[in-house]
């Protein structure tokens, strides 16, 4: 199947957001995006006969009443609708092969009480083998603010971030906008004085900290010429530097270890600080 950017639609505000969101990046990206609608009540098959009769009725008016609107929208794009009998977190990790992304609607910091509670968006967020992207409904779906700042993507600077990375400046490239990278080190303590820092200690940090960087960013500067790289380097824990750097960005994008084991979804500090704390939509990509 041609890969497509899967939106979980289930009528609440947020995920009408996620789904003009995604109808915007499948744009951008030539794809198609699929309305995934699911629930274990449905009829496993399309119900013949009157409408009032018909189990997926509702179903089915949620999924059409979205596609019209997003088609208005962009005439060009190819969208198609899909209702599935099964569990929605289920129904959208198994989407998750068949898609170059899922989108899908996030309460911020809200759901870290629903989280526990069953909610969708963190378990496929935490174990989706696909990039996932969380929107919150802000009024400026179909598009970041003129404000917006660009794209900002988090580096950690030790193991692989080749996806993260690819990522990240694809989807600048894609936008047009400029790229940031943040690195976010806490100060040792060491380096603790009773009167503030010993600057000698975190110039060298930072120093360092800035060559790794420009390593790590120079072979995508070379893949991706036309988009403008900054970086910024934060002597701030990293969770913190993260979420003060997307302040105003249009996206921002943290990456989470893939093949974390345990019966409980886990994401890292930063990719927990970006999805409950980041006004943007925020995109988590798994990676080696």
């Amino acid at each position: 199947m041609q890969p497509v950017v899967t939106v979980g639609l289930d009528g609440s505000p947020e995920s009408l957001a996620a789904a003009r969101w995604g109808a915007d990046e499948a744009e951008k990206r030539k794809l198609t995006l699929r309305l995934l609608h699911a629930w274990p009540l449905l009829a496993p098959e399309p119900a013949l006969g009157p409408a009032e009769v018909d189990q997926n009725y509702w179903a089915k008016r949620l999924v059409h009443t979205a596609r019209a609107e997003l088609q208005a929208r962009h005439p060009g794009l190819s969208v198609v609708g899909s209702l599935v009998a099964d569990d929605a977190q289920h129904a959208l990790l198994q989407a998750a092969s068949e898609s170059e992304l899922i989108v899908v609607g996030s309460r911020g910091i809200e759901a870290v009480t629903s989280y526990f509670l069953g909610d969708v968006s963190m378990p496929v967020v935490a174990r989706s083998e696909r990039p996932v992207v969380l929107v919150r409904a802000t009024g400026e779906e179909t598009g970041p603010p003129p404000s917006a700042r660009g794209v900002v993507v988090a580096l950690k600077l030790h193991g692989s971030s080749d996806d993260l990375l690819d990522f990240a400046f694809h989807s600048a490239a894609a936008r047009d906008m400029p790229l940031l990278a943040v690195h976010g080190r806490s100060v040792p303590l060491h380096a603790r004085l009773p009167w503030g820092v010993d600057h000698e200690v975190t110039e060298e940090i930072t120093r360092d900290a800035r060559r790794e960087l420009a390593v790590a960013l120079r072979p995508w500067r070379e893949k991706y010429p036309t988009v403008e790289v900054a970086d910024s380097i934060r002597l701030v824990s990293p969770a913190r530097a993260v979420v003060q750097a997307a302040e105003g960005a249009a996206l921002l994008v943290v990456g989470r270890r893939e093949h974390r084991a345990g019966p409980v979804p886990h994401l890292g500090p930063v990719a927990q600080a970006a999805v409950h704390h980041g006004r943007c939509p925020v995109a988590v990509v798994p990676h080696a």
